[in-house]
């Protein structure tokens, strides 16, 4: 990443809203079809975007200098058990940042979803990422319909209620 582009991220970092329940996602109108990937996690296997098709894929880049991508991480993990069973997975993307410093930090911040390293920032220029953390909503036919930039409370009835209802054909 330029120094430019880690200039945005860290501005966009530190305006970012508090903790938003669901009524802060933004629908895509022109709904682009989500690049695919092949990213290690942290004990080296690779996952593809490919890999979920068929299931609501909440798509969150992250770091683990953002204050915000901290302050929402708990509620993630709260909507993967939530939402364990069902065809919605939770795949979160570091970006920048190598498995030794993601695997430290996991100590102190459980995650037991996908997490997947970009650590040369080359997934998220691929996608309609203005700072972090932004998550996107991907539908089962591999649709981006729904953005989120900054924190949200992922365990928010009506956030669950939003993936849920992509589910349905």
């Amino acid at each position: 990443m330029t120094i430019l582009r880690y200039g945005f991220l860290l501005l966009s970092v530190m305006i970012s809203p508090p903790l938003l329940a669901g009524e802060a996602l933004h629908p895509l109108a022109d709904k682009p079809l989500a690049a695919d990937f092949n990213l290690p996690d942290m004990d080296g296997k690779r996952h593809r975007l490919a890999d979920y098709r068929g299931k609501v894929v909440v798509l969150n880049f992250w770091a683990t200098w953002c204050p915000p991508c901290r302050e929402e991480l708990p509620s993630m993990e709260k909507a993967h058990r939530l939402l364990a069973g069902e065809d919605v997975r939770i795949v979160a993307i570091n970006v920048g940042e190598g498995a030794d410093t993601v695997f430290t930090f996991t100590a102190d911040y459980p995650m037991s979803y996908d997490v997947l390293l970009d650590t040369d920032s080359s997934v998220i220029r691929q996608y309609p990422v203005i700072g972090l953390p932004t998550t996107l909503i991907i539908d089962p036919r591999g649709r981006i319909v729904y953005r989120a930039v900054g924190s949200r409370d992922w365990a928010d009835a009506g956030l669950l209620k939003t993936l849920r209802k992509l589910l349905r054909p």
